[in-house]
């Protein structure tokens, strides 16, 4: 296993696929056998809410840094080897939240999972800027684009500043006719090029479906080059089919009483929180 275990995934804007990324690097690892926790570190915004069918009352990441409740209260199973710890999505609970117990709350995860995604928000504020500094490493997500090339140039910066360190960088949304290379993105941000991740029809029809890439097609170019990263990241093999699935919606001590009507829901509500989260572009 890499002596780095938990990543803070993070841009300097929005609609990169920071989600997606986090997403389907997390299943990867899970269906190579590694225990993986998915956490929704963007206290604002609440990407991940949708992946666990909450209800109003549910407990979330919000109750937990409210010292309302406890970390496992707010971790939810999504597959075999994998769960999240959603956000809250009410502005109220929000406002009572402490980023500072975002620490201890990780140091939690990571003892008791292999591998620890953060889904970091974009911009500069102290919740966004503190993840970066708990995380072992950063990876910073960008597009081709100048602007989103610029926008990681802070957020490299932002990382600096927190005491982080930059595991490297994923290039999302490439076309083979572009005139960049995406050695030349990563030279020019001096940091290591992780993997480059093409644009793919899939991944649209992934978000719709309410099911990560790497289950919903996993051979698509898109797939494979996530599984490749993944497999770089931990030094395991990653298998090339699907071996996992990822619509159960139950915390992890009821997760043996879901049923079809929530799997559903779940399939719908995975759907509406990537979208929302990725619509950005």
């Amino acid at each position: 296993m890499s002596h780095e275990t938990v990543y803070a995934i993070a841009s300097g804007k929005g609609g990169v696929g920071k989600t997606t990324t986090t997403v389907n690097l997390g299943t990867a690892l899970a269906q190579a056998g590694e225990r993986v926790a998915i956490v929704d570190a963007d206290l604002g915004m609440a990407n991940l809410a949708g992946f666990v069918s909450l209800t109003p009352d549910a407990t979330t990441l919000h109750d937990v840094l409210a010292h309302d409740a406890s970390i496992a209260d707010a971790t939810y199973r999504l597959a075999d080897n994998i769960v999240a710890v959603p956000s809250g999505t009410g502005l109220d609970d929000y406002a009572e939240t402490s980023p500072e117990g975002l620490r201890d709350a990780i140091d939690e995860l990571r003892a008791e999972y292999d591998y620890v995604f953060l889904d970091v928000g974009a911009g500069i504020s102290h919740e966004t800027v503190l993840p970066l500094g708990l995380a072992d490493a950063v990876i910073v997500i960008s597009t081709p684009e100048p602007a989103s090339v610029q926008d990681s140039e802070k957020t490299i910066e932002l990382t600096a500043h927190a005491g982080g360190e930059v595991a490297g960088l994923v290039v999302t949304r490439i076309h083979p006719d572009t005139d960049v290379t995406y050695d030349e993105i990563a030279d020019r941000l001096d940091i290591p090029l992780l993997g480059a991740v093409p644009e793919d029809g899939a991944a649209r029809e992934s978000v719709y479906a309410g099911t990560p890439l790497v289950v919903y097609e996993p051979e698509s170019p898109a797939a494979v080059a996530y599984r490749r990263i993944a497999a770089e990241l931990a030094g395991v093999d990653v298998p090339d089919e699907s071996a996992t699935e990822t619509t159960t919606t139950e915390s992890d001590d009821d997760a043996d009483d879901a049923d079809d009507e929530e799997s559903e829901a779940a399939h719908d509500d995975v759907s509406s929180a990537i979208t929302e989260a990725e619509s950005d572009s």
